[in-house]
């Protein structure tokens, strides 16, 4: 079992935002060894982004290349979202950015896509989505 409790730090302590739900999880693994995980919170990409990324961002990358858009999302993950490590090589996910990681991700494409493919990917701010 794998819980995520969100709270805060107050005076050296940890304060759960749900203290019940916060000690039950506990108490149901009494007795056994767990990992505790302390980061801080961010803000996940928002529905707004996504919504934008896959109507505009992607859908213009597809037309442009001729990929289905599922096709040019994971050529676009490969180009600008690969983590080399030492032994191992990642691919991030989208779901997994932060929204200021999201919105660089996507200037990084929009800049990518008028200098490589010659297609315009206008800003959010320019188009409806």
């Amino acid at each position: 079992m794998d819980a995520r409790h969100h709270g805060k730090v107050v005076r050296g302590k940890f304060v759960p935002s749900v203290p019940d739900a916060f000690r039950l999880a506990f108490c149901a693994l009494e007795g056994k060894e767990v990992w505790v995980v302390v980061k801080k919170h961010t803000n996940a990409r928002t529905n707004q982004q996504n919504k934008y990324y896959w109507g505009v961002v992607v859908k213009l990358v597809s037309e442009t290349t001729g990929f289905t858009t599922d096709e040019a999302h994971d050529a676009l993950r490969m180009k600008f979202l690969r983590i080399r490590g030492e032994k191992l090589e990642t691919v991030k996910s989208t779901t997994d950015l932060t929204t200021t990681e999201f919105e660089g991700y996507m200037t990084t494409v929009r800049q990518w896509a008028i200098s490589e493919l010659g297609c315009y990917i206008p800003e959010p701010n320019e188009v409806e989505f």
